[in-house]
């Protein structure tokens, strides 16, 4: 299935939201420790085709201190699937559409560096970002970001999207996914080439 290109209207755009948790964010040094994944057809959010996979750390492996964050457990990593299969997945999902992400050097950062690890290439593809298009947005508006306003569960409070618990990766997604729609009503876009860095 083709990927989506520069003309591609955003009434026809297929994009997969994607969130990744990792133990840290360096991806030569730090682990993704699960993916959550969301499609969006067009103006629609597709819940049939999400997924999401922990995955099993390496012997010895250890969540550490970050599971203060992500909330998972050794115990739940020990239980996961192989990084190899888990990027599989998410591939197959990927195919014939774009990634959107909320603040995506994270995601394609760690998904090239794992894709490159097991399948001696990096990720190409077509990369929305919903923290990007919100920093434009406001910067058109004179409302120049500071602090948290880029965070997502802010940039969710100011469009009055529900309040979800953040760092567990389909619920991010799936958060990432609902902000691109309000975005996408308030742009001037017309074709994937207006939105993609």
């Amino acid at each position: 299935m083709p990927r989506p290109g520069a003309s591609t209207r955003i009434e026809d755009l297929k994009l997969l939201a994607v969130d990744v948790e990792t133990t840290g964010l360096k991806p030569h040094r730090h682990q993704i420790v699960s993916i959550g994944w969301v499609p969006i057809n067009g103006d629609v959010i597709d819940l049939s085709g999400a997924g999401y996979v922990v995955i099993r750390g390496s012997e010895g492996f250890s969540v550490g201190s970050s599971a203060v964050i992500h909330q998972l457990t050794d115990d739940e990593i020990a239980a996961g699937i192989d990084i190899k299969e888990a990027l599989g997945q998410l591939l197959q999902a990927l195919q014939g559409r774009a990634m959107l992400a909320h603040f995506s050097p994270i995601e394609r950062d760690f998904i090239s560096a794992a894709c490159l690890k097991h399948f001696g290439t990096l990720l190409d593809v077509p990369l929305v970002d919903t923290f990007a298009m919100e920093r434009r947005h406001m910067e058109r508006m004179s409302t120049y970001p500071r602090g948290e306003d880029l965070r997502l569960a802010r940039i969710r409070q100011r469009y009055g999207l529900p309040n979800y618990s953040n760092h567990q990766a389909l619920t991010d997604a799936l958060a990432c996914a609902e902000v691109y729609l309000v975005q996408i009503t308030h742009l001037r876009a017309n074709t994937l080439k207006d939105i993609w860095e």
